[in-house]
């Protein structure tokens, strides 16, 4: 059963102190601001921390009173991963103004699961672990605390970190720390959460969710996160790339899918709690799909017949009005309309796709027609939904695996990506073209090992075969060599996001770290306004705390993107 949750230390201008940590008998007479040691349990606040962790990328689907995702905003369950990939194509982002599609209070639950959530119970857990010898508790917390902070700093840029103990120590409107700072107190972090994972503990958690207690795993997840933070900074830091490949040279980073740091959700429970991939459960309902996938994204790999298709997304209805059948003004206005004319200019898809991709273009505003039950959905991979095999039938809240669905955070797949990245901007393209195709090779192997076992009932004929996947990889491999210095900036691009679908911290890291792809489709508004290069800072954290002023605009970047390349609007 869900376990009630405690406030755990002072408030801190409104953003800080109220935990998300779960403990069990509670004698509400007492203070909560006051627990005695014997009140909370180190593995109750290891859980939390970590499952907190993985909501922070995506979210939740039900809003349930006793976790940290209540508002909801613009944004459809919330999390890092969907604000990300709204912005890089990957589903669709409602909005043609960009300076109006993500509003201040939109993020209100990010940070609130961040400050008040995962931090509070890391500060709580921290003594009690210490006291007790459970030092591998304390690892785990020390490596989601600095991944979960240099993440905060990707989307926000300057945030508050150094000043955040207790609001006993006397600060109660803590400041912002520059980004790179953060940045540097995240690779400290990151050597600490080594030694402790090197530590002999007198017992280790009782359930950890990520590597099953296997602490040589989680070491080679530490380098892995490493080597993510210098490629992140290679635009402002000239010994990046030294540091980066001086893990590569020590062997000790995530090479296998098999060591792949991961959240496996449970999936079918529904409520308190729901245990879900929260973009199945926003997805398979009894009204149909919620979101809306990215035309952009399905008619790329369509048109190209790149094995992962049909795991990626389900459809359920063969027809597309404009496309198999008549335009159709109530299910799909758009099918009526003419496209703009820098759609027209840049031979970019409008509306409407074949073969039952049914989806939006990127900043499309209409409003909702009685699609649910039409429209495309996410698939078998990466949220444990129905694989495409024809079947063409609604979807529904049981549909597919339940939900079983998994987050990639650092896979072996992405540091192909990371050292194809890095070959490039070295100039060895030779180099890069090895490194894309061994990320592409795991990146299939991962989606189709994915669907083994999984969901009853699937027609896996319609897999892929193994002549389908070399022909692919085959073209991939030709276009990449047959193509200039910008195009293969953009092939390494797109098989970047294709490999990442699921994941929109690294798609929105990726863009605005190198500009590329060049390839995506614009704003249907000719002129949107600029690209988000951060997020505004919460309402809640900017009206409760005096140290934080709210930015002038969204186009400040981070401390890191100092790249000058355009990127689409």
């Amino acid at each position: 059963m869900k376990l009630y949750r405690n406030i755990l230390g002072a408030l801190m201008s409104g953003i800080l102190m109220l935990s998300s940590c779960e403990t069990t008998d509670l004698d509400l007479t007492n203070n909560p601001n006051d627990l005695v040691p014997e009140q909370a349990n180190v593995d109750f606040f290891i859980n939390s921390i970590q499952e907190d962790f993985v909501r922070q990328f995506e979210g939740d689907a039900d809003n349930d009173i006793n976790d940290n995702w209540d508002s909801g905003g613009n944004t459809d369950g919330d999390g890092l991963n969907e604000l990300g990939m709204e912005i890089t194509r990957i589903v669709n982002m409602n909005g043609r103004n960009y300076a109006s599609v993500y509003q201040a209070s939109d993020v209100d639950d990010e940070w609130d699961n961040c400050y008040r959530g995962i931090i509070a119970d890391i500060r709580a857990m921290t003594p009690l672990a210490e006291e007790s010898g459970q030092i591998h508790h304390i690892g785990i917390a020390q490596f989601i605390e600095a991944y979960l902070m240099i993440t905060m700093v990707d989307f926000f840029g300057d945030v508050p970190y150094s000043e955040i103990i207790q609001a006993r120590e006397g600060i109660f409107n803590p400041g912002l720390d520059a980004g790179a700072d953060v940045y540097d107190a995240a690779l400290s972090l990151i050597d600490e959460a080594i030694a402790s994972f090197n530590a002999d503990a007198l017992n280790d958690p009782d359930v950890d969710f990520y590597y099953g207690n296997d602490y040589d795993k989680w070491i080679t997840a530490a380098n892995t996160l490493k080597m993510k933070i210098y490629l992140q900074r290679r635009l402002v830091d000239s010994n990046a790339i030294t540091s980066f490949n001086s893990i590569i040279s020590g062997g000790n980073y995530i090479q296998d899918t098999a060591d792949d740091f991961q959240w496996n959700w449970p999936g079918t429970n529904a409520s308190q709690p729901d245990v879900r991939h929260p973009r199945y459960g926003l997805n398979y309902t009894a009204g149909g799909a919620n979101e809306y996938m990215s035309t952009w994204l399905m008619n790329l790999l369509d048109t190209t017949n790149d094995p992962r298709t049909r795991y990626y997304f389900y459809r359920q209805n063969t027809n597309v009005p404009g496309a198999e059948i008549s335009p159709d003004e109530e299910l799909l206005s758009c099918s009526l309309e003419s496209p703009p004319q820098h759609y027209i200019d840049g031979n970019f898809t409008f509306c409407w796709l074949d073969n039952g991709y049914w989806g939006r273009d990127h900043g499309d505003t209409d409003g909702i027609p009685p699609d649910g039950l039409r429209r495309a959905v996410y698939g078998s991979y990466p949220v444990g939904g129905r694989f495409d095999d024809d079947s063409f039938e609604a979807v529904s809240a049981t549909a597919g695996s339940g939900g079983n669905g998994i987050t990639n955070l650092l896979t072996a797949f992405g540091v192909d990506f990371m050292r194809a990245e890095i070959a490039m901007v070295n100039g060895d393209e030779t180099a890069a073209e090895g490194f894309l195709l061994a990320a592409f090779d795991k990146s299939v192997a991962k989606v189709q090992n994915f669907l083994v076992g999984r969901e009853a009932g699937a027609d896996t004929s319609f897999e892929p075969s193994p002549a389908d996947i070399t022909a692919y990889r085959g073209a991939l491999q030709s276009n990449f060599q047959n193509a200039d210095t910008e195009g293969k900036w953009d092939i390494l691009g797109e098989q970047f996001f294709i490999a990442h679908f699921g994941n929109g911290v690294e798609t929105y890291n990726f863009y605005r770290r190198t500009g590329y792809p060049t390839t995506l489709q614009p704003n249907l508004e000719p002129d949107p306004g600029s690209v988000i290069r951060s997020l505004y800072y919460p309402s809640d954290a900017v009206n409760n705390n005096s140290s934080i002023s709210q930015k002038a605009s969204h186009t400040e970047p981070v401390f890191w993107d100092t790249n000058n390349s355009p990127i689409a609007n």
